[in-house]
C-alpha cells in the first residue's frame, strides 16, 4: 500500500498526519510543540518542493507513507498521480488522503506568514498553535486510514 497525504502546502496537516501514521507522533494524545517542531518536514517545505512526493516512512503494515503539497489544484494533481501510478504498473494499492479539511484559521495565517512571506519567527509559532488545536481531527483521519488498511490486510 502507498498512502499519500495531501493539502495546499504539504507542510503542516500533511506532515502531522503522515508522522502520526508512521507512529512518530502519538495518536492518543496531543504532542507538545517541541515534538511537532522536531519533525523534518513540519513548516519546512519550500516552494520548489510543492507538487513533489516526499517520503515520510513506513507504517507497521509495510505501507509507504508520503506527503505532497498540491496548492489549490487537487483536481489536477490527484488524477495525475493516479494515472502515473497506473502507467507505472500500480502493483500496490494507492490511498490518497486529503488533510485540508482539518486546517483551521491559525494554520492558514501561520503557514502563510511562515512559508509564503518567509517570516518564520512569527508564522511558525502561530501555525504550531493551530496544528495542536487541529491535532485530534488530524489523528481521526489517520485512524480511519489505518483502519481501512488493517481491514484490507
Amino acid at each position: 500500500m502507498i498512502v499519500i497525504y495531501h493539502d495546499v502546502g504539504g507542510t503542516h496537516s500533511t506532515a502531522t498526519a503522515a508522522n502520526i501514521h508512521i507512529n512518530n507522533l502519538p495518536v492518543d494524545r496531543i504532542p507538545n510543540k517541541s515534538e511537532l517542531l522536531a519533525l523534518p518536514t513540519f513548516d519546512k517545505i519550500h516552494k520548489n518542493q510543492l507538487g513533489h512526493m516526499i517520503y515520510i516512512g513506513k507504517d507497521e503494515f509495510g505501507s509507504k507513507v508520503y506527503t505532497v503539497g498540491r496548492k489549490y489544484s487537487p483536481e489536477l494533481l490527484i488524477p495525475a498521480i493516479k494515472d502515473i501510478f497506473n502507467i507505472a504498473g500500480g502493483e500496490e494499492e494507492l490511498k490518497i488522503v486529503d488533510t485540508h479539511p482539518t486546517v483551521n484559521m491559525w494554520m492558514k495565517i501561520g503557514g502563510f506568514t511562515s512559508r509564503k512571506l518567509g517570516i518564520v519567527s512569527i508564522g511558525r509559532p502561530i501555525v504550531t498553535y493551530g496544528t495542536l488545536k487541529a491535532y485530534n481531527s488530524i489523528a481521526e483521519i489517520v485512524k480511519g486510514v489505518k483502519s481501512s488498511i488493517k481491514k484490507g490486510k
